[in-house]
């Protein structure tokens, strides 16, 4: 099972996001999504789980939880924005969160994939507009024989 993550994208879908994630089965986004279209353009490529971050308005969030739980493929995974914690780090989120195999979250806009006991932790970054001097970037998980890994993959900050 291949599976799109995105978070912080604050209102502002880059086209190069469709091509990277072209064929996946699903589409997890940790919040700051800025505008509910965002989620309809997602949905069209495949379901999508999402979270409410901290930016996001009263209609996001009456339409996404702040803390999403899903299996997928045999995998617990918790999405979360990651404002809860104020700073959020792959091991905060994997003490949190002890029972899930992935954990993938956002806020930071710093981007790290991280393996903390048995729990991957994933924040791909702000895929929105380029802050802080981070790098624009998603991440795409695999899901195979009951394990599960992830890539960076950077965009052009360049390029909408």
């Amino acid at each position: 099972m291949k599976i799109g993550i995105i978070s912080d994208t604050h209102g502002m879908l880059r086209a190069e996001v469709f091509t990277v994630f072209e064929g996946v089965d699903h589409i997890l986004h940790a919040g700051d999504i800025g505008k509910l279209d965002i989620l309809t353009e997602l949905e069209a490529l495949a379901p999508v789980t999402a979270v409410w971050g901290n930016v996001d308005t009263l209609d996001i969030r009456a339409r996404v939880p702040e803390v999403a739980r899903v299996e997928l493929d045999g995998i617990s995974v918790v999405v979360v924005h990651g404002m809860q914690f104020g700073s959020p780090s792959p091991e905060k989120l994997a003490r949190e969160y002890p029972e899930a195999d992935l954990v993938v979250f956002g806020h930071s806009h710093r981007p790290v994939i991280q393996q903390v006991g048995h729990t991957l932790a994933v924040n791909p970054g702000s895929a929105g507009r380029r802050r802080f001097g981070d790098p624009v970037a998603v991440a795409l998980a695999e899901i195979a024989d009951g394990t599960v890994t992830a890539r960076l993959v950077h965009l052009d900050p360049d390029r909408r």
